[in-house]
């Protein structure tokens, strides 16, 4: 086994597609501020390693449903910052927001939503990223790599 895992040696690819991925987030329905709180929750892994033909990059979401309701906080934080009130034309507003925060609002259809756009995006970005590995001739080691720490 080598000193860093597989995720450590494609920082660099990460950062671009990052770059490149920005346009895909701003016509999302997140902001920059809550996509990395998604991209901190999910982690990539490397389904079948050892099968060149059946390897393949992806994005592990297990943990983002966990800050699905730090979202709402984050998009809350920006409206105030930018002076907006407190009732959007979204809902929104205290009462909603303590209604939320005790599950008595009809925020697990919205939670499941960006549950599922989340996983959508981090797999395109999983798909993203294994494509430019490929086109710089970096996937086999990288795939090999992640074969070794198994």
């Amino acid at each position: 086994m080598s000193d860093s895992s597989w995720s450590d040696r494609i920082v660099g690819e990460r950062m671009t597609v990052d770059q490149e991925f920005s346009s895909r987030i701003q016509s999302s329905e997140f902001s920059n501020q809550q996509w990395s709180l998604v991209m901190t929750a999910t982690t990539f892994e490397i389904e079948n390693p050892d099968d060149p033909e059946r390897a393949r990059m992806v994005a592990n979401t297990d943990q983002v449903d966990q800050i699905i309701p730090e979202l709402e906080n984050v998009q809350a934080g920006m409206g105030a910052m930018a002076g907006e009130s407190g009732g959007s034309s979204s809902g929104g507003g205290i009462v909603d927001s303590i209604k939320g925060a005790l599950g008595l609002g009809g925020g697990d259809d919205d939670h499941e939503a960006q549950l599922k756009e989340a996983e959508r995006l981090t797999q395109e970005y999983a798909d993203e990223l294994q494509a430019r590995l490929e086109s710089n001739g970096r996937w086999d080691a990288v795939r090999e790599a992640a074969a070794d720490e198994e």
